[in-house]
């Protein structure tokens, strides 16, 4: 995990039993995202199984993470519910991977200010 904070992790199951290795499953893939990036707070997953749905969307994975500035929601359906925590750490990691390049780009990037009078001159 994190050094400097410890990031607090929500796992919670709608319609579905949540086992043991499930939630060490999730854990690990937390993991990886909070080594990832350490300004996250708050990482919540939703595990919801839906049997009256079609088989490939039987799952649904919520992930909502928590973090300086807006916050950040992703949503995955699969046919197994592990395979749908690994789609979702994927999708998540992409995320905040393209929110750390456009904070770098827009810290480097540099723009004229205009005045709309001269400057008076420093005595």
């Amino acid at each position: 995990m994190n050094r400097q904070n410890h990031p607090e992790l929500i796992v919670s199951g709608i319609h579905l039993e949540l086992t043991q290795s499930l939630k060490t499953f999730v854990q690990e893939k937390a993991d990886r995202l909070f080594r990832h990036e350490e300004r996250i707070l708050r990482m919540r997953v939703e595990l919801e199984s839906d049997p009256k749905e079609k088989f490939a969307a039987r799952f649904k994975a919520k992930g909502h993470v928590i973090i300086d500035g807006p916050a950040l929601n992703a949503t995955v359906e699969s046919d197994e519910c592990h395979k749908a925590v690994a789609l979702l750490a994927d999708k998540l990691d992409r995320m905040l991977n393209r929110r750390a390049q456009l904070m770098k780009a827009r810290r480097h990037r540099t723009h004229a200010i205009e005045f709309g009078a001269p400057l008076p001159k420093a005595i």
